[in-house]
């Protein structure tokens, strides 16, 4: 999708118009056509549309530990904050990166399914710095709050996200063309995120609470291999070694939708062994979707995109982010019932306890 014609300095909009720019940015990723608000602009340069991600990561962390002894929900809210911030600097730092590498450009997927911040004149490079800057200070005050209420082990969390997310782009690491972008992903949005809120909610980390992230890291894994796969055909003459890239994109779609199939297995082998509460199985309400999702993979991209469709040429992506949303979301809801039941039987707590 082009860049659509905004105007970025607008009058005063009505506050229905304001929240038809937010719903709008929120759901696509774009800026709506006509005044653009800052807070939309905002959400458009942060690409807060895949936030989704984050909070159902934070959320599962948070309600694993919400009766854990030790639970401060301010503590749990500060590392909700820190985490969602950091997302958004992610795609800032990204987006920089990748513009100074001479990745992003004019015909690439980035600035195609929704204005890139510099190449579209959103914002200027020298902006984008400092925005990112600005989100690392507030994120670097809230790691020092938690540093100092629970102790040297969330330093260790917030450098080894910060480390990823850098080394996910910029050189010289440039994790995703060595085909560790994928797995680093999985990585900060399973073990380091849910593990690293649960420690801060809580200051400490039983193990199972680690075993108990990989099926999402699982699911937001698969979310960048279709991003990556739909990619291919502008990656592979560079020779960007993503993962799709090294696989081929047949085997890369397998794979794709091994991981989502994963999420499923995991979590309901996790509950068999009672490392999850029961109401996690709501996950199986998602198998309609998932089901879905793995005949979209089985298919080849079209040649053009449906009628008002918003993020072309993205494809696979869209679907592994739906199901991601959908999937997701429920084992959210399962884990509020169970935190919301008088008893839970878990492992974690060697038995039935009040507590998980």
């Amino acid at each position: 999708m082009s860049t659509p014609d905004v105007a970025l300095e607008p009058t005063t909009l009505s506050p229905v118009r304001l929240l038809n720019n937010w719903r709008y940015s929120l759901r696509t990723c774009n800026c709506p056509d006509g005044q653009v608000d800052s807070v939309t602009r905002w959400l458009v340069l942060t690409r807060a549309c895949v936030q989704p991600m984050t909070l159902i990561a934070v959320f599962t962390a948070g309600l694993l530990a919400v009766r854990a002894p030790g639970f401060n929900l301010l503590f749990f809210a500060l590392a909700t904050v820190g985490s969602m911030l950091a997302h958004a600097n992610n795609n800032l730092m990204n987006d920089l990166f990748d513009l100074d590498v001479g990745s992003d450009t004019k015909d690439y997927p980035r600035a195609l399914y929704a204005p890139h911040p510099v190449l579209s004149g959103m914002i200027s490079r020298r902006g984008l710095i400092q925005a990112s800057v600005v989100v690392n200070l507030i994120d670097l005050a809230i790691m020092l709050v938690l540093i100092a209420v629970r102790g040297p082990w969330i330093l260790f969390f917030a450098l080894a996200g910060l480390f990823i997310s850098v080394g996910y782009a910029a050189p010289p690491l440039r994790l995703k063309k060595r085909g560790l972008g994928e797995p680093g992903v999985f990585l900060i949005w399973g073990p380091l995120m849910i593990g690293g809120t649960y420690f801060a909610a809580t200051g400490r980390l039983p193990w199972q609470v680690l075993v108990a992230s990989i099926p999402y890291g699982l699911l937001v894994m698969a979310v960048l291999m279709g991003k990556h796969i739909d990619k291919l055909p502008w990656d592979a003459p560079k020779k960007v070694g993503t993962l799709p890239y090294l696989l081929g994109e047949k085997l890369a779609r397998r794979v794709t939708q091994v991981l989502m199939v994963g999420f499923v297995v995991v979590v309901v082998g996790m509950v068999a062994f009672r490392e999850l509460p029961v109401p996690a199985l709501l996950v199986l309400l998602a198998v309609p979707r998932l089901v879905e999702v793995l005949g979209h993979y089985n298919r080849p991209r079209p040649d053009k995109p449906p009628e008002n469709y918003p993020v072309w040429p993205l494809w696979y992506v869209a679907a592994a982010f739906v199901y991601t949303r959908r999937a997701g979301g429920l084992l959210v809801l399962g884990l509020a019932i169970a935190a919301a039941l008088p008893v839970t039987c878990t492992a974690l707590v060697g038995g039935c306890s009040t507590s998980w």
